[in-house]
């Protein structure tokens, strides 16, 4: 029988230590690594109940995947509720997902020590800007996290401290407090293989198909009890019309929840450039100055040349304000290289960026352009079609061929040869890009 067992939780001072056993036939899922996460704030006096919460997070969609059971000793029993309606929605939307049972020899009724707060995940980003000024009457503490986008191993320690800079400058001027929690959820689980065995079912990856929203806000669990936390907000990526199997939607985030805390998928019903809108907005009244940071290359500012900086230079025009001063170098010549890219297939383009340059394109119908450039790609964009421009999601046939062999491979060679593999491939891309 399929099954993955809590066998180990510890929290000592800000750190949370949890060590798990698998049935043989999910242990290729699992790396040797304890699920560990370290918070900065004391989490010694958090229950069990709510500390358990970060590794179930992680590990019930792979259980979920597999039709398997998870063990647990003690869990809040909210959340465990909670679990329940998201199994429901995941496995709506992802056919591949079997489902399965928690079983705890204890379900606690564990009570909460409100103190009203609120909670928002924070990058700097158009989403998570939008929503915090939607909620900053509320205050909320700025929450970031190292562990998906940034890793936690050191060659993405600088990425880290500009992520932290950011935040805690952003907070600063707001009178805000931050909090930093930084994990190995994605070492902890053997990424590669549940690559090997699910990226033919899903559009992305698997923690952004399936388990980031789940994943993220579940980390946080001991975090918000210990200070207390009545909301939790993380932003929302797409927005009602957009059907798209997603692992961070209404569906499942508006589920999460645990002893004193709810969490909410924020924004949903603004588009993009809505958010935009009420961020110039927030800007023309409060924070003429305000910096956006949504850069796909950099974390120390916006390189202004990958198709996300361009993207959100046009939609920060289409609001009424000017790029260059919110974080994004832009001209109206920048128009025509935009249009070349797009129509050359520079970048690797999903039905996310399509749906975004449609709510663009939707926007330009409406505005008046200021220069011959911005009218001329204006005109273009609302002939193009945008589909023919999103590249075939499909990987190239040797990634295919690893990870269909990855199958009938032991977990243990795999794990060890996908990571070496990868990163010959990314060097001999740089070296081909120099």
């Amino acid at each position: 029988m399929s099954k993955i067992i809590i066998d180990y939780v510890d929290a000592d001072e800000t750190t949370l230590e949890c060590d798990v056993t698998t049935s043989r036939d999910l242990e290729r899922f699992f790396s040797t690594e304890s699920f560990r996460t370290e918070y900065d704030v004391s989490i010694e006096d958090v229950p069990e109940g709510i500390l358990v919460i970060p590794v179930l997070a992680q590990v019930c969609p792979v259980a979920w995947a597999n039709g398997a059971d998870v063990y647990v000793d003690e869990v809040d029993e909210t959340f465990a509720s909670a679990l329940s309606a998201v199994q429901e929605s995941l496995c709506s939307m992802h056919d591949f997902l079997e489902g399965g049972t928690l079983y705890a020899k204890e379900t606690v009724d564990v009570q909460p020590d409100a103190s009203g707060e609120s909670g928002l995940l924070f990058t700097g980003g158009v989403d998570s800007t939008c929503s915090y000024v939607r909620h900053r009457e509320e205050e909320p503490t700025l929450i970031s996290i190292r562990g998906w986008t940034i890793t936690p191993d050191s060659a993405d320690d600088e990425k880290w401290d500009h992520l932290r800079s950011r935040t805690t400058s952003f907070a600063q001027e707001h009178g805000l407090e931050t909090s930093f929690v930084e994990s190995n959820m994605l070492s902890f689980l053997a990424h590669p293989m549940l690559l090997a065995h699910y990226k033919r079912h899903v559009d992305g990856a698997w923690y952004s198909s399936v388990g980031h929203g789940l994943g993220l806000l579940g980390l946080c669990a001991p975090m918000a009890y210990a200070r207390g936390m009545d909301d939790l907000y993380v932003a929302a990526t797409h927005w009602e019309g957009i059907d798209l199997e997603w692992g961070s939607r209404p569906d499942i985030d508006d589920h999460v929840r645990w002893a004193g805390t709810q969490c909410h998928h924020d924004s949903y019903d603004l588009t993009r450039q809505e958010r935009l809108d009420a961020i110039a907005e927030y800007v023309d009244d409060e924070a003429p100055s305000l910096q956006l940071q949504t850069c796909n290359v950099r974390m120390d500012g916006n390189c202004g040349e990958c198709e996300k900086c361009y993207r959100t230079a046009v939609g920060l025009r289409l609001s009424g304000l000017e790029p260059t001063d919110h974080g994004y170098d832009f001209e109206h010549d920048d128009y025509r290289e935009i249009r070349t890219a797009l129509e050359e297939g520079r970048w690797v383009l999903g039905q996310d960026e399509r749906y975004m340059w449609e709510d663009i394109r939707e926007r330009t119908l409406e505005a008046d352009p200021s220069s011959v450039a911005e009218a001329a790609f204006f005109a273009w964009l609302e002939e193009a079609d945008l589909d023919a421009l999103v590249a075939d999601a499909e990987p190239p046939l040797s990634h295919r061929l690893l990870r269909a062999g990855a199958r009938n491979t032991p977990a243990r060679v795999y794990n060890t040869v996908y990571p070496a593999w990868k990163s010959a491939k990314g060097s001999f891309r740089r070296e081909q890009a120099k």
